[in-house]
């Protein structure tokens, strides 16, 4: 009894110095740990998967400078993020995409903070092509700089405005959420 408890313990503690440095979700590694260029180090929050009805669109991930578990204190939070989304579904049409944008950023937004956004919302989809299997989408909150859009690690472009990324946010941690199971994974609540 004492060997197998000292078996255990030692585990243990190799599990405390060695930390597991990635999540499998859906058979796709999401790193616990990840970089921005400018030396920005960013630690995954939450991940999960996007379903709709029966079908696994994507892989969702939350990156921030420290994991923080409210949708208000990240939403506020003016320092760097990352939100990663790794494509499951063999493919979703450009048009799919610009609509979802549309809709998910409609739901947490009255018409005036749309009409607001609306020029930037549009430049924001007009980066996007087809999504397929296996694509990933960074998309990137640089402090004094805007949202970075990446496709496959390859930039795309760049939206300017602080209060572009807290509105994407909103996306998968607002008040209207894709899918309330998604937002409390990105919140590590699962």
């Amino acid at each position: 009894m004492k060997r197998m408890m000292k078996g255990v313990l030692g585990l243990l503690c190799l599990l405390l110095i060695f930390p597991l440095s990635a999540a499998e979700i859906a058979r796709v590694t999401v790193p616990d740990k990840i970089s921005l260029e400018g030396g920005h180090r960013l630690v995954l929050n939450g991940a999960g998967i996007r379903y709709k009805f029966i079908f696994k669109i994507y892989v969702g991930a939350l990156y921030l400078p420290e994991k923080m578990p409210t949708a208000e204190e990240i939403i506020a939070s003016t320092g760097p993020k990352r939100i990663l989304m790794r494509f499951l579904y063999d493919k979703v049409d450009k048009r799919d995409l610009e609509q979802a944008w549309r809709e998910g950023f409609a739901a947490n937004h009255d018409e005036p903070a749309m009409r607001q956004l609306e020029e930037r919302l549009s430049r924001f989809s007009a980066l996007f092509s087809d999504a397929l299997k296996g694509d990933e989408f960074w998309l990137d909150n640089i402090p004094d700089f805007g949202t970075r859009v990446s496709v496959n690690g390859e930039p795309k472009g760049t939206i300017p405005g602080d209060d572009f990324y807290p509105a994407l946010l909103r996306i998968w941690i607002g008040s209207e959420p894709v899918t309330t199971e998604l937002k409390r994974a990105m919140l590590g609540q699962e």
